[in-house]
Formats: structure tokens, sequence, C-alpha cells
């Protein structure tokens, strides 16, 4: 590919001390990824000044670095005109990572206790990836409030006092509700320390959750036409607009949850049975929809005119190189910006998830059982199932008791 690029001079490329036998496979790499061509030769045009800085400090072959190690030669972002090495050494990074041609990274005593603790958390509690990747969080924060690395003796007698203060420390940058998850990680993993026999008995009764009171949070479903004019204000002129219309209707339609939508694959769409199986991480069993007309046509738009062509199974696809699975962040980033195109203000902290509270209660003004609208969710239980259906403003009209005409407030007051 380096000769289509340079033509003339792809020899130069080829040729570079270090560098040089990596970059045609880094090419074709970047290409099968989606990446424009013109991209591909910015990049390459910083090959030899990169090369040059690799000789400097006498690097004679990139199986000698690690990953941070070259990810230290990329600059500071760059100003408008200049090369973009940064770009190089990234996709450079990621490409010998994915063949393993780096030197191994190594781990910290950190690194190797949390890598220990997530496989236990797979293999004997069997948690969701999602809930594995919450507890490892607090976990890691944890380790290193404690310094563990330094000092491997104090996870092993923990003062009552380092806990308070470790969670003193977190509660001042996340809510009240966030705080819930971490405090119930740190006792998890106090519990674990005491079974193992590495840490004291009795510990993770020191942690308290915070008080969070049945229904304090305000309704975060919007009204059904506020839904409806959410989905007709998507552009689906655009690949984008038709994948994101196709993500929200979904929501909207089955009340999936964003992960849920996110997991979805080619496969998991039975055209031919009308049926849609759902992945579900949080609970780790397939879902069978049956498939409605609306979501089939908006699917099949997207698929046809709206999917760029990819070897990747999955069904939703980023819209910009590299090409790939949707990020974590991706469903509620699209969701925000089409509210605004909408002029619509979803409540605070609904985020695409409050589509789907739209949805409960939609049902529940339909006539729907709560056995349904649980069904439809995936909810094994009605107690999960009446989280989503909290009164909102109308509702509390309607069960409001009339004022007392005003002579008999002025006997009340009397």
């Amino acid at each position: 590919m380096l000769e289509a690029l340079f033509p003339r001079a792809h020899a130069r490329y080829t040729s570079l001390p270090v560098l040089g036998r990596s970059l045609e496979g880094l090419c074709v790499w970047l290409d099968a990824r989606g990446y424009p061509r013109d991209a591909i030769g910015r990049r390459m045009t910083t090959a030899e000044p990169l090369s040059r800085a690799l000789r400097r400090r006498g690097v004679l072959s990139l199986g000698d670095l690690t990953a941070p190690g070259l990810r230290s030669y990329a600059p500071p972002p760059r100003r408008s005109g200049a090369p973009p090495m940064g770009a190089l050494v990234r996709s450079l990074t990621q490409y010998l990572e994915e063949r393993g041609d780096l030197a191994p990274t190594p781990t910290t005593a950190t690194e190797r206790r949390v890598a220990d603790y997530r496989r236990y958390l797979d293999r004997v509690r069997g948690f969701c990836s999602g809930t594995i990747k919450e507890h490892v969080a607090t976990v890691s924060e944890f380790l290193r409030f404690l310094d563990y690395d330094a000092d491997p003796r104090r996870l092993h007698e923990p003062r009552v006092s380092e806990i308070e203060a470790f969670v003193v420390k977190v509660s001042s940058r996340v809510s009240r509700g966030r705080m819930g998850p971490v405090t119930a990680a740190l006792r998890t993993y106090l519990r674990f320390l005491a079974t193992t026999g590495e840490g004291a008995p009795g510990l993770d009764a020191y942690v308290e959750s915070p008080c969070l009171w049945r229904g304090e949070r305000l309704p975060r479903a919007l009204p059904w036409e506020t839904v409806l004019t959410f989905l007709r204000s998507i552009d689906r002129t655009t690949p984008k607009g038709r994948r994101d219309f196709a993500m929200f209707l979904l929501v909207a339609t089955y009340g999936l949850r964003s992960s849920e939508v996110r997991a979805l694959a080619l496969d998991d769409v039975a055209w031919r049975s009308r049926q849609i199986s759902v992945p579900r991480p949080k609970v780790g069993t397939a879902l069978v929809l049956p498939l409605t007309d609306e979501v089939a046509a908006a699917l099949l738009d997207y698929v046809r005119h709206g999917r760029p062509a990819s070897a990747h199974r999955r069904l939703f696809l980023r819209v910009e190189v590299p090409l790939g699975p949707l990020g974590l962040g991706a469903i509620g980033a699209a969701f925000r910006v089409w509210a605004q195109h909408a002029g619509i203000r979803p409540p605070v902290n609904g985020g695409p998830h409050c589509l789907r509270h739209s949805l409960a209660m939609h049902l529940l003004r339909e006539g729907a059982t709560l056995k349904t609208i649980g069904d439809i969710l995936g909810h094994r239980s009605a107690e999960a199932t009446g989280v989503y259906l909290r009164l909102d403003v109308d509702d509390l009209r309607d069960v409001a008791l009339p004022l007392p005409p005003a002579a008999g407030i002025e006997e009340v007051r009397r």
C-alpha cells in the first residue's frame, strides 16, 4: 500500500531504520479500519522524524519498547499546520499492541492484585462485565489510596480511620446516588479479604451506604408526545441519523438499555421469523421480542444505507474512523445532540434511559399490567418495575385533594 500512496518515494519509507518493516503493515491495518488514504499518507510523512527520535535515544527495535514507552514519543497537541506525529505514534502503538510486537509492560503489585480480584468476581461470583468494571474501579482506587505498591502490609491491617478517609475522599467528587455502588463494592472487597485471611474480619461493617429514600427522585419519564417529537427530529438523510433513529426507536419500542443496544449483533435480527434477540449483559440471558414493522423498516434502512462496510458483526457501528463497535458513551452523546436539536430538556440525569421510563409510563396509561410492563423491560421482580412508574405532575394533579373555600381556610387559621 505504501507504493500506492507514494509511487516514487515508497522505498524511502520501507528503508527507514527501526520503523521501516512495520509501516506497510500499519498502512494496511489503518485502511482496514476505515481511515481515508490522505489521513494514512499524512501519518506516513512523519515517519522519518519519528525514526530519527528513536535512533537518538538508542532504540534499535520496536520490540524493545513497551506501549507506554512508545507513546512517550507523541509530542504535545500540535499547532495548526505541524506534522501529526502524535497520530502516527498512537496508531503505531495500537497496531503493534494488537500484533503482540511490543515488550510486555511490567505490572505493579496493585495491577496484579486487581487482576486476581477481577477473576474472582467473574469465575466465582459470576458478576456481569459492567458490575465487575465498577467493583474493580473502586478497588483500584482504594489500593492507590492505601499506597499498596509502596507498602503492601497496609492492606492486611487497614485502620477504620483509613477506610473512612477513603469514603470521604470519594464522596467529595461523586453524588450521593453514586456512592451507593462505591460503598457496596468496598464492603464486598473487605469481606473477600476477610474470607481469604488477608484482612481482618468485620471491617465491612464500618462502611455505611448513604441514605437513599425510596421514590425520592423526581420522575425521569418524558410525555409520550415528547418522545415522538424527539424521534421525528432525527435527520434520517445521513448515515449517522439513520443509525441514531434505529437505536432510539429500539429503546422507545422495547425499552432497551444502552448496553443492550450496543451489544446487538447482525445475527440477533431474525428477519424471516420477525424476531429480535436482545442480549442482556446485566442479567446474562437473551430476551426474544417480536420485530415490529416500524423497527424492521428502520433497521433495514440503516443496514442498507447507513451502516459502513465492515467485518464487525455488531449491528451499530461508529460512523467515523476508526470503524468499530460503539463506545460506552456513544448513545448518551447522540441522545444529547438530538434532544438539543428537538428543543427538548430531558430530566436531570435522564439520558437515553429516560426513554425506557417513558415507555413504562406510556404502557401503564394504555392499560398494560405491571407484569406485562416488567416482562417487556426484562425485569425479574415487580419491585424493579415499580421504580419506573413514579407519578409525574399530571398524576399528582389527579390525586390532589380540592382546596377548601377561602372562608374555611380563615377558620382553620383561627
